[in-house]
């Protein structure tokens, strides 16, 4: 189930534009941060994190000086079982969690994912030492649900990842230092409307109820897709947008100059079909100057009867074909 749930959570990589959020004196924020809450094996919760943490500065990040920490990261008192899963990035253990010390380069992203539990019945109490824009919470279909408090909580409702459902919640803007509890249950489930993402409002801000509900969540596959892309900058809603006016109008442009181009194929058409009838009417006046011509060669007895029939003959059928063609542009 954990293995299972890492590499989902490895999916989960939304790109949230860098400018998104004042990070305050801080130049590291936290564009999201996912969490998969689900019961263990000996009634414990597991908690299973990937964290995006962003360089918001234009300058490589390297700690505060004072120690080799360049990240400091912390969960729950009490929490047991800390694992952290990407054996490429440094890490220490410390009293309030661990630390990184590998610098961040200026505006790129460092992804942790790390894990922990906590003990049965206990309320899971949460805080950052970086600004969050967004926490995206998830409990597999079945597996109970969770209550907030001090916090206002949006319900995204049910949604499928990986022939998985999960109940959705997310928390946004959260200020560093800011503290949150979580109550997880895993014999409670979610209500019909809650599990369908119901839009009435809740109760107050600090009773842990659901207020609101969110859209559906993006597909996972996307997200990460568009994470690793050179565009990753953008916002992807932006991005589509103006994607979608560069085809409109290219199709626009298209449809424009085909318009055009018919247009002018019927316009030299139309020129092609009246020079042959011009060339037709030619044709049929100097066949009929040569007739008259040939009568008063014969009438000045310039030429035999022999001759002038074998001529007029030709000259009438010559005339007869013209006369069949021009009758094509009459009818």
């Amino acid at each position: 189930m954990i293995k299972k749930v890492t590499v989902f959570l490895l999916g989960l990589l939304l790109i949230i534009p860098l400018n998104g959020m004042a990070a305050g004196e801080s130049a590291i924020s936290v564009d999201m941060h996912y969490l998969v809450v689900s019961p263990a094996e000996d009634g414990s919760t597991n908690m299973m994190n990937m964290v995006n943490y962003t360089n918001t500065s234009a300058e490589e990040i390297k700690g505060d000086g004072k120690d080799e920490a360049v990240l400091n990261v912390t969960i729950p008192t009490g929490a047991t079982g800390f694992t952290f899963l990407d054996n490429k990035i440094a890490q220490k253990q410390v009293d309030t969690g661990f630390i990184t010390t590998d610098p961040i380069p200026a505006n790129q992203t460092v992804v942790l994912p790390y894990s922990y539990r906590i003990s049965k019945g206990e309320e899971i109490n949460l805080s950052f030492n970086y600004p969050v824009q967004m926490v995206q919470i998830l409990v597999p279909e079945g597996m109970g649900s969770i209550e907030f408090k001090n916090i206002t909580a949006t319900n995204q409702g049910l949604f499928k990842m990986d022939d998985q459902n999960y109940q959705g919640y997310s928390v946004e803007g959260i200020q560093a230092k800011q503290a949150f509890t979580m109550i997880y249950d895993k014999d409670k489930q979610p209500s019909t409307s809650e599990a369908q993402g119901s839009t009435e409002q809740g109760v107050s801000e600090t009773s842990g109820n659901v207020t609101k509900t969110a859209p559906a969540f993006h597909n996972p596959g996307h997200l990460r897709m568009w994470s690793q892309s050179p565009l990753r900058s953008w916002d992807p809603h932006v991005f589509l947008i103006v994607m979608a006016a560069i085809i409109i109008a290219a199709l626009s442009y298209f449809a424009y100059f085909r318009m055009k181009a018919r247009a002018e194929e019927k316009r030299l058409g139309a020129d092609t079909e009246e020079n042959a009838f011009k060339n037709l009417m030619a044709k049929q006046k100097a066949i009929m100057d040569k007739i008259l011509e040939l009568e008063e060669n014969f009438d000045d007895g310039n030429m035999t009867e022999e001759d002038y029939q074998a001529k007029l003959s030709a000259y009438k059928q010559h005339l007869v074909q013209v006369k069949m063609n021009l009758r094509q542009f009459v009818e």
